[in-house]
């Protein structure tokens, strides 16, 4: 039988340095056998041991063809092109003298403002800034009615349950898609028997039931997309709805308004069919102006002169656009995506 014992360093042999562990057996004889047999040490791990970094292999992009995107650009640079070059041409027009109206040179040549001093002046029968003077008034009024109409429209639309509702909604829809020219004969009709031929309402009232729906279509997505939560804590707070609407919900859809006034007011101002019909001298708006300008005779037409008109009330509405863009174009976008 054999017993396994420690012993310590201490009790080693003479001139042993390591430790020892004994070993006793018995013999035939029995008796005790010691044997002292080295001891192996355990391997200890060191704490401080840690596994290597590995060094991140470097990321690499993955190149795009450049196919689709010389193709992108292809179908940017058409799409200026084609929306902007009857622009270019007409600011270069403007500024070209009348000798050389038909030039096809493709650059400004033979500047000079003439054209402009034509377009304003009275000389020929042309009264350019009293129009500019009409299309404002009419189109300031229509877009201040149109908003005051289509927000409270779009707030129950959005807000209200009420029996009725996608009827409601068909109506404006279809008003949308009804074509102006439709409604020319039953409005100079109605006008006329009305004595309101040449007055501002018979121009102020059809550009209402035209850019009514864009505003009521526009505010309703955005009053949809507002948490209900900020009006019920409105009441909770003891406010009423009239009063929800007018302290929370109103300064809030703030952009969606400006971004409708603008619309509506472009509307308004570039309408010419029923103006052409519906107006006299004294209210005629610019459209309908620069479409009868007339130059020193008969036979001479002022192409001119109508493109320096035509520069002069553009400009402005694309000055209005550039500055203000970014509020346009967020509120066209409210309401498009759920939160």
């Amino acid at each position: 039988m054999m017993g396994r014992h420690s012993v310590p360093e201490g009790g080693a042999p003479e001139g042993g340095s390591a430790p020892y562990e004994r070993f006793t057996s018995e013999t035939p004889n029995d008796s005790m056998e010691t044997i002292l047999i080295p001891a192996i040490p355990a391997f200890e791990e060191p704490d401080d041991l840690e596994e290597p970094e590995r060094e991140a292999a470097p990321l690499r992009r993955r190149k795009q063809p450049l196919g689709p995107a010389i193709r992108n650009y292809i179908g940017v640079i058409a799409i200026l092109v084609w929306g902007l070059a009857p622009f270019y041409w007409m600011v270069v027009t403007a500024f070209r003298d009348s000798a050389y109206t038909f030039s096809t040179t493709p650059w400004p040549t033979h500047l000079t403002l003439d054209n402009f001093r034509d377009a304003l002046s009275t000389d020929t029968g042309n009264d350019f800034l009293g129009a500019i003077v009409n299309s404002m008034i009419i189109g300031a009024v229509t877009t201040a009615v149109a908003l005051a109409l289509g927000v409270f429209t779009s707030y129950a639309l959005a807000r209200i349950e009420f029996r009725g509702k996608y009827l409601v909604v068909g109506v404006i829809l279809g008003a949308s898609m009804f074509p102006t020219v439709a409604l020319v004969t039953p409005l100079f009709q109605l006008f006329s028997d009305l004595g309101w031929i040449g007055q501002y309402q018979a121009l102020i009232i059809p550009n209402i039931s035209f850019v009514l729906p864009l505003t009521v279509y526009t505010l309703t997505s955005f009053l949809t997309d507002l948490p209900w939560e900020l009006e019920e804590a409105a009441r909770i707070d003891g406010a009423t709805r009239g009063q929800a609407f007018r302290m929370v919900l109103l300064p809030l859809a703030a952009p969606a308004l400006f971004t409708t006034a603008i619309l509506a007011f472009i509307a308004t101002w570039n309408e010419f069919l029923l103006a052409s019909l519906l107006s006299n001298e004294r209210t005629e708006p610019v459209t309908v102006a620069i479409a009868r300008f007339e130059g020193p005779d008969a036979f001479s037409q002022p192409y001119a002169a109508i493109m320096a008109a035509g520069t002069l009330v553009t400009v402005p509405l694309v000055i209005m656009v550039l500055i203000f863009q970014r509020r346009i174009v967020s509120g066209l976008t409210a309401g498009g995506v759920k939160s």
